[in-house]
């Protein structure tokens, strides 16, 4: 049977985190909305009239069989037993956990550069505050993520390079997103975060050439960012040369 994961066709969005674990993996799911006999009404109609009277607010979801599950981290929790990439020690995979919901505080600041005022509105209609909140972010909230992730990487008493415990786990993939999100949205600002954060480098490199993640980087399954996403590119909100 396989997984089922309900997103927005057309981006990598939130459910890219839950789609490189299932990569990395070798899981077997389906991408519904890219079906073309199933698509976007599908999950519409999941959202408004769920078939197992488990209301969700939005997606990404993830669909075992009778169990639905919500929110990105609450789905990697339900999944990193289930594909090997999670801590067998119960207190690491709750301090797994932390990690992604931390992760997850970040998306929101991400998202919050070009949406500073309303979701509602365009980036077009905010672009004075989405530039006062861009500087803002990469100046000093950015670098405060990051430098606590790194901090992670070096005080992992595994000292195995990776977030938690001796082997990779889903925190690790969502980390390798996390950087790549923001090479592309914040070019200037990260230009030299390999100088800065060695071991978050390392780590992003490592995580990059595993198998299967790779063979997915490099399919057309892997979308591109773009400036519909989470991750969005445009140079008047990037640091100054």
């Amino acid at each position: 049977m396989s997984y089922e994961l309900y997103y927005w066709d057309g981006i990598q969005g939130r459910g890219e985190f839950v789609r490189l674990a299932l990569e990395d993996a070798d899981a077997a799911y389906i991408d519904v909305t890219r079906e073309p006999s199933r698509g976007l009404n599908e999950m519409l109609g999941l959202l408004s009239d769920p078939s197992e009277g488990q209301l969700t607010f939005a997606p990404p979801f993830l669909k075992d069989e009778t169990v639905i599950v919500s929110h990105v981290a609450n789905i990697l929790l339900y999944l990193g037993p289930k594909l090997g990439l999670a801590p067998k020690e119960e207190a690491l995979r709750w301090y797994a956990n932390g990690l992604q919901l931390t992760i997850t505080d970040l998306v929101a600041e991400v998202h919050d550069t070009h949406h500073p005022i309303a979701v509602s509105k365009y980036y077009e209609e905010q672009k004075t505050e989405a530039k006062a909140r861009s500087f803002e972010f990469w100046n000093n909230r950015m670098p405060k993520f990051l430098a606590y992730f790194e901090r992670v990487v070096q005080q992992n008493p595994a000292d195995s390079g990776y977030l938690v415990g001796s082997k990779s786990t889903y925190v690790d993939l969502s980390m390798f997103q996390i950087i790549e999100g923001l090479k592309y949205a914040f070019p200037k600002a990260m230009n030299d975060y390999e100088r800065r954060y060695p071991l978050l480098a390392r780590l992003q490199n490592a995580i990059k050439g595993r198998p299967k993640l790779a063979a997915y980087l490099a399919s057309p399954r892997r979308l591109a960012f773009n400036q519909e996403g989470i991750f969005r590119h445009y140079p008047e909100l990037d640091m100054a040369a």
